[in-house]
């Protein structure tokens, strides 16, 4: 095996690694999703400098929300990244070791195959994902639960807190019940839900 890697390319090893890597991290992906993890769980990076705060809000799937994200932006989710790498390294290999091909012909199929995978990926993943969220979250199940403040509650402003809903732990914006400015990691309450998706929390 190892003569075997030894022997290609210099192109056919990096068509090889980009199928490894992206198949193994594609079927990570695929597997966590039918286990229930459905790409809301959340990863947020934030800033806090001075009172100038910059949060970025990313989901599982890689998309990243900071207001509204953009069509094409979702097509840059992980699962689209890793079908990509892995579609390209197969399809570049095929070309470049099976048929003999030009290794600029193979780039070039491995490319547009890579791009088809991203396409075709994605489709998939919203049906999934639309799927998956027929039970659609009702944030008012919030009410009584405890969480943690994520990013600091400003006095008469909002923050945001992580808090446990159905079963899943989400980060989302939320005021404080007497408009005092709550701290980072502080333990609150969800009191109320107002404007659709803002939690009213109080410290605990």
């Amino acid at each position: 095996m190892v003569e075997w890697f030894v022997g290609l390319s210099a192109v056919d090893k990096v068509f090889l690694i980009c199928a490894v890597v992206g198949g193994l991290l594609f079927l990570v992906r695929v597997v966590l999703m039918f286990m229930g993890s459905d790409g809301d769980t959340d990863v947020d990076v934030h800033v806090d400098g001075g009172g100038a705060e910059v949060d970025v809000h990313v989901d599982a799937d890689g998309h990243a929300d900071g207001g509204d994200s953009d069509a094409a932006f979702r097509l840059l989710s992980l699962q689209g990244i890793t079908a990509f790498f892995m579609m390209f390294g197969l399809v570049g290999l095929a070309m470049s070791r099976g048929s003999g091909l030009h290794a600029l012909v193979a780039l070039g199929g491995g490319i547009a195959a890579g791009v088809a995978s991203v396409w075709i990926v994605d489709r998939l993943f919203r049906v999934f994902g639309k799927l998956q969220h027929s039970g659609t979250m009702n944030l008012r199940n919030a009410i009584g639960q405890e969480g943690t403040v994520y990013l600091r509650i400003p006095e008469g402003d909002t923050g945001k807190a992580r808090v446990a809903v159905q079963g899943r732990l989400k980060v989302f914006n939320a005021v404080s019940e007497d408009k005092t400015e709550i701290s980072t990691d502080a333990r609150v309450k969800v009191v109320d839900v107002v404007s659709g998706n803002v939690l009213v929390v109080k410290k605990v």
